[in-house]
């Protein structure tokens, strides 16, 4: 039955991935030339990396024809201005003087990247910004109607950005501002003008104070394309970075108005983004997203592609000791690191050499034979096993056409696969492999025996039965953690892996407790 299902499954894969509407034709375009900025984006809101790691990546990018790195450092960079943004993990002055100057010898640009719009948790949750907040329980946005006090802030910290990068770029984000018009100031703006207007006149006067400073402002697009009538009124110096993770074009707007604007145009693909977190990671998606994003946006004349990496979705839960005051807050989408990734960065650098769409069976063939020393035939049989039936698990429901049963069963074969696979040489690379596997089966057993103990019906005995699995579950999910930390701690600090196990286990053990009390 194992077998049978397994083939059902890798039929029913082969039709999903065969039918799916492309965003892009599978074009060539011979007369292209390679993108000016050739870039990765790196975000620190959780996962920061050591120092020595960072320069490792940087090395790697280098390698890889990468000539722009832009960094997201979020409350990872010490503001003296504004001591509250920092946390436990920042880089020192000195750390980032270090880190510019040696990527500066690999001529890799470092941009610096600070949220200006949205995404502004890790600023907003503290009090002394309480009166720049759109929302005074949701902390994600700031309030575009305070000019006054958004244009000293900012200008503070992008003054302190600029001394430490000598870039003639900026990136102010301005991204997913999903509370523009919320509250009551920016409603009466929005009643007298538009929703358009609100949100251009905040990123024109963060544009200005860059500008103001000799920089050139760099933004994510979304926005814009969803309110084109705000470009018109922009800085012409401005650049937009238009994020494509496999989507239409018009996905956010009207694209053709963002074509016709005369801006700058980079575009951007994702090397972890939404679904993917530390139980499961969308491989075809991305490699998909490269193969057919990058010649679109040659074809576009885009002067620039960058590869983004979040480690997190950006979307927090708030711990609160009352009714507003807030403990802390933590990343709802956890991913796993970046480490286990240098085979997409080498898929990036592969696409943005060639000028037409990338070959991923012939790149994965090339990549496990250099990096692992797998023949062909067992470079295929890892690939099919890395990117086993990729779905989402949402209260206890597959997003898929399995059922949960069957996809932890053919989750439980691929681990057999990557596990009996006997890589020539990078093994520690390929480790991560096994580990994400094994992460994956663990989190799946657990949705199974949570989906089993919500059954109205299940028996005292069952019940015993499904205790007696959870306690074996915990005691492999501690072993497993133990793995992570062993593999990850060259490149992150144990202390923010170990708040990752933490999670991963916590539901588990809660339950057991729950459960065990009763025994």
């Amino acid at each position: 039955m194992k077998f049978f299902n397994n083939c059902l499954f890798a039929c029913l894969l082969f039709i999903v991935s065969t039918n799916t509407v492309k965003a892009f034709p599978q074009q060539q375009y011979p007369s292209a030339t390679p993108f000016p900025v050739r870039g990765f984006h790196l975000d620190l809101r959780i996962q920061v990396m050591k120092l020595p790691a960072l320069k490792a990546l940087a090395l790697q990018l280098n390698k890889a024809g990468i000539n722009t790195l832009i960094m997201e450092y979020e409350a990872s960079f010490l503001y003296e201005k504004h001591p509250l943004i920092a946390n436990r993990y920042a880089y020192t002055k000195l750390e980032i003087i270090d880190f510019v100057n040696y990527c500066k010898t690999l001529s890799i640009n470092v941009i610096p990247l600070q949220q200006s719009f949205g995404h502004l948790e890790y600023l907003l949750k503290n009090n002394r910004y309480k009166e720049q907040r759109e929302d005074q329980k949701d902390f994600s946005q700031i309030c575009p109607s305070k000019e006054n006090l958004n244009s000293v802030l900012f200008t503070e910290l992008y003054t302190e950005l600029a001394a430490l990068h000598p870039s003639k770029y900026i990136h102010i984000g301005g991204d997913e501002t999903h509370l523009l018009g919320h509250d009551a100031a920016c409603k009466a703006k929005v009643a007298k003008s538009s929703v358009s207007k609100l949100y251009g006149d905040h990123i024109k006067m963060l544009c200005q104070i860059v500008i103001g400073m000799g920089k050139i402002p760099v933004l994510w697009a979304d926005i814009a394309l969803k309110y084109p009538d705000a470009i018109k009124d922009l800085p012409k110096e401005a650049i937009f970075v238009d994020w494509n993770y496999g989507w239409d074009l018009d996905k956010f707007g009207d694209h053709k108005k963002l074509m016709q604007s005369g801006f700058e145009i980079w575009g951007a693909v994702s090397l972890r983004s939404s679904p993917d977190n530390y139980n499961l990671t969308l491989w075809d998606k991305h490699f998909n997203n490269i193969r057919d994003f990058l010649p679109a946006a040659r074809n576009l004349n885009y002067k620039g592609m960058i590869m983004t990496s979040w480690s997190t979705s950006g979307v927090y839960s708030a711990v609160n000791e009352s009714g507003f005051d807030i403990v802390d807050l933590y990343a709802v989408r956890r991913v796993y690191p970046l480490s286990a990734f240098n085979m997409l960065i080498a898929a990036f650098a592969e696409a943005l050499k060639d000028t037409t769409a990338l070959n991923t069976a012939v790149f994965i063939e090339k990549y496990c034979n250099n990096n692992y020393g797998l023949t062909p035939a067992t470079s295929k049989i890892f690939w099919n096993a890395l990117k086993t039936a990729p779905y989402e698990v949402v209260m206890g429901e597959v997003k898929g056409p399995i059922s949960l049963v069957d996809l932890l069963d053919s989750s439980k074969l691929a681990l057999k696969t990557i596990s009996s696979i006997q890589p020539l040489k990078n093994t520690t690379e390929f480790a991560q492999y096994v580990l994400m596997a094994e992460i994956r089966v663990e989190y799946l057993t657990y949705q199974w025996i949570e989906k089993q103990m919500n059954t109205a019906a299940v028996s005292e005995g069952a019940k015993n039965l499904l205790v007696k699995q959870l306690e074996t579950l915990i005691i492999e999910t501690k072993n497993t953690n133990k793995k992570f930390i062993n593999l990850n701690s060259a490149y992150y600090y144990v202390s923010e892996l170990a708040e990752d196990n933490n999670l991963r286990i916590q539901k588990m053990e809660l339950l057991y407790n729950r459960l065990s009390k009763n025994r």
